[in-house]
């Protein structure tokens, strides 16, 4: 099968990123940058408290285990599932070490509620094609459960969602192989991003890098810096 070499293979969390944003995504992924703020550390919280991987379950027909490890070559991407979900089933996969078949369903926790964009879809839709792949079966649908609402919402992974992904993890390859962040595009967003004085949206909205420097520069010295 053709595809990504591993180490090419780029996050699969940063996929919500890139749908959000994608000067966000490059300045995390590419530029290395971070900043904190009350929705990151929140978050950060409640995925601690799932991805506790040595803490898996059965009950009665469901395998219940978190923080699994999973990859794509066809999409390049990697990263862990929060949980994933294994019920019984005649028509399901077989596992090791376990009687019967199995059905397959990734679910997602984010902290707050189901968002306007689609970008919590697709990050999960990212995961069940590398389970998909890696499982050799076909999964339908998955749910992300919100800290907000404590109730799940169910996402069906059909053709469109797949399409979808798939455009995603292509461009995000794109720009990340030119190591290209693109520049500032204003949105009522940009005030809840934990980036907003990294990126700085209101400065650089119509000022390149390299004018914002020139204009400071001269302001300091009082002569042309070019």
């Amino acid at each position: 099968m053709n595809g990504y070499d591993e180490e090419d293979y780029l996050m699969i969390s940063g996929i919500q990123h890139f749908v959000f944003c994608r000067r966000q995504w490059a300045l995390i992924h590419i530029e290395q940058q971070w900043e904190e703020n009350y929705r990151t550390a929140d978050g950060a919280v409640m995925h601690r408290n799932v991805h506790n991987s040595s803490f898996n379950e059965t009950r009665k027909d469901k395998i219940i285990v978190r923080a699994m490890r999973v990859s794509s070559r066809e999409l390049g991407l990697s990263g862990e599932c929060d949980v994933v979900e294994f019920t019984k089933c005649p028509d399901g996969i077989s596992l090791f070490g376990r009687e019967g078949k199995y059905s397959v369903m990734p679910i997602e926790y984010k902290r707050g509620e189901p968002k306007e964009d689609d970008c919590d879809a697709v990050q999960l839709c990212a995961q069940a094609v590398c389970l998909e792949e890696m499982l050799c079966c076909e999964i339908n649908e998955g749910c992300i459960f919100y800290g907000e609402t404590k109730r799940r919402t169910k996402v069906v992974f059909d053709e469109a969602l797949r399409q979808r992904v798939k455009a995603i993890a292509e461009e995000m390859h794109s720009y990340y192989s030119r190591q290209y962040t693109p520049k500032v595009k204003r949105t009522k967003a940009c005030n809840a991003c934990s980036l907003k004085n990294l990126c700085l949206p209101v400065i650089m909205k119509n000022k390149s890098a390299k004018s914002y420097l020139k204009a400071n520069l001269s302001e300091v010295y009082g002569e042309d810096t070019e």
